[in-house]
């Protein structure tokens, strides 16, 4: 059964017929993983944040910048138990779910030290592993704000966000990965 006549670059088609011949991995929750670390606060501003005004511990998506070795290690420890795809550090890379902490301003340099990162790790396995085959998915999880239901339960017609913002957040993290 033919999907789709899209064509493919050279990767993209190694993918296309990887998962032709049989099931793929995909890595597993980043968070998890990172909680083992038992991070600081100072891991979130290592070498780049430490006058930032609010609590950064919990922003694991700044550990890219951060702490890359950190993140560097969880790829490459998801490749070694199967990973075919492993995805960027990058689930909260949007301006609307960095505003909490006031880092806008660094969603670019999130998303693009993360893309870095795991294609350096992924590049890394192949070579260490020649004929295994493996993959970067960049990640874009939901963020902390809903188009859909109001948060004020006094003001039901409310929205914290528009769709065209959402919209424009989503394609500016699509960009950057």
């Amino acid at each position: 059964m033919t999907v789709t006549n899209k064509q493919y670059n050279e990767r993209g088609q190694k993918l296309a017929d990887l998962l032709k011949k049989r099931i793929v991995f995909l890595d597993g929750a980043m968070g998890t993983m990172i909680q083992k670390y038992k991070l600081e606060e100072i891991d979130f501003r290592k070498g780049h944040f430490e006058d930032h005004k609010k609590d950064l511990k919990g922003n694991n998506d700044l550990l890219s910048i951060t702490r890359p070795d950190v993140i560097k290690a969880i790829h490459k420890q998801y490749l070694e138990a199967g990973s075919d795809i492993i995805e960027t550090n990058t689930f909260s890379g949007t301006k609307i779910a960095q505003a909490d902490y006031s880092l806008e301003s660094a969603v670019k340099a999130i998303n693009v030290e993360s893309a870095k990162i795991a294609k350096e790790v992924a590049l890394e396995f192949m070579k260490e592993n020649p004929g295994r085959e493996v993959f970067v998915a960049g990640a874009m999880g939901p963020t902390n704000r809903t188009a859909s239901i109001s948060p004020d339960v006094n003001n039901p017609d409310f929205r914290a966000v528009t769709y065209d913002e959402l919209v424009e957040n989503y394609y500016e993290q699509a960009k950057d990965l």
